[in-house]
């Protein structure tokens, strides 16, 4: 989705700046609150760079957890069968998700909760407290850790390609930025670097590319797709492209393509560190 970066008034100079990551290590169960998962234990990452370095935000998915799982998740189809097809279709995709990144986080032993997931027919005035964002297809809230999806719209109705589908799994992505603690290291470098938010925000949203990538891999076959198939996808992504806008928060059209593509290849989010990818690799 396409949601204004949160704007700040620190100055982008002065010496490097340390920024801390703080993942979740070892709790044993689902935890109510941030600080009762703190108190359980956490690893600390302390990246210290210079403002303009490449390196936005720690990359937090582990090297060592290795790649996703092969898992079966077949599709149920859309065309021509309303808003009830299309809440079965996502609650599908959604079940795939929380099972195979479940399965991922417990090789880790971070704790995983499933996403809140709400369904509209239509776009609301509000949701999750703040107004509906403008042109969104389906979108993440991020303080209540919410998956939002419109039953309706161009992004899902009547389609037979696989674009609803990688949006449903692009959207997942956040949830695990949040888990993970990437999101708010994201907040902190947005804050620290004012000048540098716009290209932040593209190195958090392409991150969410390539992850939904590692799943579509993982899943790849069982859809019952071909080539033909993935093409399409990759002609929608592209076209879901940044070019031309004034505010550029989601990368160009090549660039999500790049993003989702390397994820898919890798099928570990091991390779989805755009945060210290060269810029023109987040353009």
């Amino acid at each position: 989705m396409r949601l204004a970066a949160r704007r700040s008034s620190s100055s982008p100079s002065g010496p490097p700046s340390c920024h801390t990551l703080l993942i979740v290590k070892l709790p044993i169960v689902h935890t109510p609150s941030i600080n009762r998962a703190l108190a359980l234990g956490v690893i600390l990452t302390i990246a210290c760079v210079p403002a303009q370095s490449a390196q936005a935000a720690p990359a937090a998915f582990p090297k060592k957890a290795g790649k996703l799982a092969i898992a079966s998740c077949p599709e149920t189809a859309i065309s021509s069968g309303g808003v009830p097809r299309t809440r079965e279709y996502l609650q599908a995709v959604l079940k795939c998700l929380d099972k195979s990144w479940g399965a991922y986080f417990a090789r880790t032993r971070w704790t995983f909760r499933k996403p809140v997931v709400l369904y509209f027919e239509e776009p609301q005035s509000t949701v999750c407290g703040i107004p509906w964002p403008e042109h969104a297809a389906a979108f993440y809230c991020t303080e209540r850790r919410t998956l939002v999806f419109p039953l309706t719209g161009r992004w899902i109705e009547d389609r037979t390609d696989l674009y609803p589908f990688k949006v449903a799994a692009h959207e997942y992505g956040h949830h695990l930025q949040s888990l993970t603690g990437i999101r708010r290291a994201y907040e902190a470098r947005v804050r620290g670097e004012r000048a540098r938010q716009d290209e932040l925000k593209r190195r958090y949203e392409l991150q969410a590319d390539c992850l939904a990538g590692v799943f579509l891999g993982s899943v790849w076959g069982s859809l019952d797709r071909t080539g033909r198939d993935w093409e399409a996808l990759l002609d929608a992504t592209r076209a879901s492209g940044d070019d031309g806008d004034d505010y550029r928060s989601h990368g160009r059209g090549a660039t999500r393509v790049h993003w989702l593509k390397r994820g898919y290849q890798a099928l570990s989010p091991a390779a989805c560190d755009t945060w210290s990818a060269a810029p023109s690799k987040v353009s």
